[in-house]
This record gives C-alpha cells, structure tokens and sequence, in this order.
C-alpha cells in the first residue's frame, strides 16, 4: 500500500477505534457520532448549510441531523430576521450540557489512545492534525 494511503487507513482506524469505545456514553446522552459533530458546529455556523460546508457532509444529511437534534430539544430553529428564507440555529441549554458531557466521553477515549505517546509527540501530532486542517 503506498504510503499516503497507508497513512489515511491507521488514521482512519484510530478514529473510529476512538468513536466505538464513546458510542456506549453517547448512547446515554441520545447522541450519535454524527449527531454530535453537527451539535458541536451549531453555535459556531448558525446555519445548516455552513454546518455541511465545515463537516464536509451533504446539505441533506445535515438536515436529517438537525431534525432529530432539534426533536430530542438539543436545538432550536427559528426563521433569521435578516433573511426570511434562511433558518438559524441555536444550541438550547440541554445541548451544552449534553455536548460538554459527550466531548468530554470522546476526549477521555481519545487521551487513553492516545496515551501510550510521550508528551512531545502528543504535542506534535496536535501542531500537525492543526496545520492539515488550515483552510489556506
């Protein structure tokens, strides 16, 4: 396997390694993986279309997401008074509380994975993890 490749396969592994052993918590929480990628962008994007253009999903799955968010009182939706044709988002009280609890499930699973690095290493995973994401 060529070596970028290989590089996407372990990273690919390691996450969903990280995403199964929070599933049970998230589960508690009424959350899922999914669901709380799209709760954690809500306040930062304010709309379902900057939701899907940050998390790199379709429009339509974001919708699907922000429904059962917004059933399960996560959420609000309310028309945007500058444009009538858009809806704007916002996470309710529930929805911190239960983002904080859930981020703090999928921290924990990450940190023990990631654990068996010395510090420095952790450090520079972080700085290069940070500069692959740079939008440039």
């Amino acid at each position: 396997m060529a070596a970028p490749a290989h590089l996407w396969t372990l990273h690919h592994r390691v996450l969903t390694r990280v995403l199964r052993a929070a599933a049970p918590r998230l589960e508690e929480l009424g959350l899922e993986s999914k669901e709380l990628f799209v709760l954690d962008e809500v306040d930062a994007c304010r709309y379902p279309a900057t939701i899907a253009q940050r998390l790199l999903i379709p429009k339509a799955s974001v919708t699907v997401y922000v429904r059962n968010l917004v059933d399960k009182g996560l959420v609000v939706r309310a028309i945007d008074d500058d444009d009538l044709r858009r809806h704007r988002l916002a996470t309710t009280e529930e929805g911190r509380r239960v983002l904080g609890e859930a981020l703090e499930a999928l921290s924990a699973e990450f940190a023990a994975t990631t654990a068996r690095l010395a510090p420095a290493d952790r450090a520079e995973l972080l700085r290069l993890l940070t500069e692959l994401d740079r939008d440039d």
